[in-house]
Formats: C-alpha cells, structure tokens, sequence
C-alpha cells in the first residue's frame, strides 16, 4: 500500500464554546510541527452547504500506513484527543484510503 489519506469527522456536544473551538484549531495546527510523519494537514469546519453534515472534519496524509499508525499512537495526538476532543465530541467519523 501507498501513500495514505486519514478522514475524521467530528460532530460536537451542544453548548461547545467558541473558547474550545479556537483551543482545538490552536492544538491541530500543532500536530504537523510535533509528528514528521504528518505529509500534509487540513482540517475546519462544515461550509455549511447541506443538512446532515457532520461539524468538522481533520485530513491528513501520510507516507504510508505505517505512518499513520505512528501518527494515532504518538502521545501528542493521543494527548491532543483527550484534552480538547473529547470533552467536546458527540459523534466521530473516520475513513483511511490509499492514494496514488
């Protein structure tokens, strides 16, 4: 297998604050700096543009699936979820496909 694309998708909690919207932007934009196993990292929140969509979404890539498994277990990522995810996620998403 390739090169490899990560998709999550985030619902929230009702009531999530604008304070730890801009705290999980601030610790996103961390990850590419802290794991080099990261190749490219986007994420943000729905356009808006039909019902039924989740709330946000994070995609990254990656060399390999071995990298992205270094990625999910790296301690910063995993620290990352527990601090500013899931205190407020209600609902997540997630999809790996390989990319030529």
């Amino acid at each position: 297998m390739g090169r490899l694309t990560h998709v999550a998708l985030f619902t929230w909690k009702p009531g999530v604050t604008d304070v730890q919207r801009r705290a999980l932007h601030e610790g996103l934009a961390t990850l590419p700096g802290l794991i080099s196993d990261i190749r490219s990292y986007r994420f943000g929140a729905d356009a808006g543009l039909a019902s039924g969509n989740d709330e946000f979404a994070v995609v990254a890539d990656f060399d390999d699936v071995d990298a992205y498994r270094r990625y999910a277990t790296d301690p910063r990522h995993l620290d990352l979820i527990e601090r500013l995810i899931k205190p407020i996620l209600r609902t997540r998403h997630a999809v790996q496909f390989e990319c030529p």
